[in-house]
């Protein structure tokens, strides 16, 4: 199976919106509102397409990672450390 790409959903303090960003290119993919929009049934599998990818959400008040999920799903892995 090939590698799934990387993305991020942060909040950007200086358009204080939420982006969608490509890890290895630093490229926004997508803007939102608000994290709710963002992660509204389907908008995170919708914005990254066929592609599929790897995408951490992080936490807007504290630093760290709130979730991370995985599109199309059947690419999560079956086994996690910890």
């Amino acid at each position: 199976m090939a590698k799934l790409p990387h993305y991020t959903l942060s909040f950007d303090d200086k358009k204080e919106n939420w982006k969608l960003e490509n890890d290895k290119t630093d490229k926004v993919v997508r803007r939102y509102e608000t994290k709710e929009d963002a992660t509204a049934g389907g908008v995170l599998k919708k914005a990254l397409g066929t592609d599929g990818g790897s995408v951490r959400i992080e936490y807007k008040t504290k630093s760290g990672y709130d979730e991370e999920r995985t599109f199309p799903r059947s690419a999560d892995p079956r086994k996690s450390k910890g």
